[in-house]
């Protein structure tokens, strides 16, 4: 591949993947402020924005649709910035679980969470990939930044395995902001590195 094609491949897969993370944080925050009272990030799950759980499930407008909206969108950005970033490294090691969490989080907003089967496996299928995509983004990336993801995903995956084990060390919702964010903010800084690293090319 000629440096030319991959630095546009670099380019767009790090301005998709640095707005796929803005994109995400500041759509839950949107979400957050429109629901009402009794909402809190202690005790509340993240996809109770967009739909709590059945049996009697709640949906909230307009916190419902600016939560899913914010999935599907990040979600497709993300997919696609995850083919871009194939094309320019070819790590299936990394490659394989980046591309699933982005079928994750679209899942997430496309099965909100009153969809009994399928939102479970995709919010699973979000923080387990994305968890493994910041750790093994290791095999394409430099220190710093390296030891950096490595930790994030680290850190996500120690706490979903806690509230796996019925310990939510920070309640239900602190543990899940404790899987989600470290993703997020990992997606962010994952952009940003690529776009600098085409500045460099």
């Amino acid at each position: 591949m000629s440096n030319l094609l991959r630095e546009k491949h670099q380019a767009i897969a790090g301005t998709l993947l640095f707005l796929a993370g803005f994109v995400a944080l500041m759509g839950i925050i949107t979400a957050e402020v429109y629901y009402p009272s009794g909402y809190t990030t202690a005790n509340s799950e993240i996809s109770d924005l967009g739909a709590t759980r059945p049996p009697n499930s709640i949906i909230t407008q307009p916190s419902a649709v600016i939560f899913n909206s914010t999935m599907i969108v990040t979600g497709i950005m993300t997919v696609i910035g995850a083919y871009f970033v194939f094309l320019s490294y070819r790590k299936l090691p990394f490659n394989i679980p980046f591309g699933l969490f982005g079928l994750g989080v679209l899942g997430v907003g496309l099965f909100p969470g009153n969809v009994a089967l399928l939102h479970p496996i995709f919010a699973l299928t979000t923080f387990i990939s994305g968890g493994i995509a910041a750790i093994t983004s290791s095999k394409i990336i430099d220190a710093p930044f390296r030891y950096i993801s490595i930790c994030f995903g680290i850190i996500a995956l120690f706490f979903l395995f806690s509230a796996g084990f019925f310990i939510p060390i920070l309640g239900d919702g602190g543990t899940e902001r404790w899987v989600a964010y470290p993703i997020v903010m990992w997606l962010t800084g994952f952009g940003a590195y690529i776009l600098g690293t085409k500045s460099k090319l």
